[in-house]
């Protein structure tokens, strides 16, 4: 298995590919089995990108990470863990969630070797009680299949997801419940507790090409915030999907795909 051990962690990770380097962070909880899930499909008509999926901290295989007890740690870790894997290498970034607000701190520090990042449901706001929320809403119900789920199963699915039919539930399953599963809850909630960075990310501006894949019934990091930071990324494509809660790499997959592919193509573009 290949790890990356760095000053406060032992980092596990997957590298596929080869190209240009793009590293990839999960949310809060999950594993990196959530974004291969998404992202490796595109990849599938998509040559010259080399994928570098990690488990954060807390989450996934990764080891050792005792000494980390917050956001400021976490990201001191992935900037370590990047240094080591691409030392002085131009490469890109995707962030789910708490991986984009990581992402926004990666882009701070090493704003000159970023060539661009995506975003999906990013949290823009690390206190839940000052984001813009939606109620949670379920768009569509395939009730025959929920029958078949047990009582524990349907109530999680349906607190959590928009669309709940098969092919939502068999994906939540494979690749966010089994990174969930395995995290290390109690280490998470330390965490937590200093989920902000201390220092502002949020009067930079990074004029590389970006895209923003925002819910419009994501009820967990919501969507409004991100536009508060609109014109801190010039050069970025802000989309809000309907159809789709916390989870809209699953939900509407096929929108994912064609977004991501498209930033592919506009990073390419400016680096020529």
């Amino acid at each position: 298995m290949p790890y990356c051990n760095v000053n406060k962690a032992n980092i596990y990770y997957e590298d596929i590919g080869v190209g240009i380097p793009i590293i990839i962070l999960h949310g809060f909880s999950p594993d990196h089995r959530l974004m291969k899930g998404c992202m490796e499909p595109i990849f599938v008509e998509q040559a010259g990108w080399r994928r570098i999926y990690i488990d954060l901290p807390g989450m996934g295989q990764t080891k050792d990470y005792e000494q980390i007890s917050n956001s400021d740690e976490m990201l001191e870790a992935v900037v370590d863990f990047i240094n080591a894997i691409i030392p002085n290498q131009p490469y890109l970034m995707v962030g789910e969630s708490y991986g984009g607000y990581i992402t926004r701190g990666v882009i701070k520090q090493q704003k000159d070797q970023v060539m661009g990042a995506a975003f999906i449901c990013p949290m823009i706001i690390p206190e839940k009680q000052h984001r813009t929320l939606p109620k949670h809403t379920n768009i569509f119900s395939d009730d025959e299949f929920l029958t078949k789920l047990t009582k524990e199963e349907r109530d999680d699915f349906t607190s959590n997801q928009v669309v709940l039919d098969e092919y939502n539930w068999n994906r939540y399953l494979h690749e966010v419940l089994a990174g969930c599963k395995v995290a290390n809850h109690q280490f998470l909630d330390k965490v937590q507790k200093h989920y902000g960075f201390s220092f502002s990310i949020d009067e930079l501006v990074f004029d590389k090409p970006c895209v923003f894949l925002l819910g419009k019934q994501d009820s967990i990091v919501g969507y409004k915030d991100a536009f508060a930071i609109l014109d801190k990324f010039p050069r970025a494509t802000f989309a809000v999907l309907d159809r789709a809660g916390h989870n809209l790499q699953i939900e509407q997959a096929d929108l994912l795909n064609a977004h991501i592919s498209e930033w592919l193509s506009r990073v390419a573009e400016f680096k020529k």
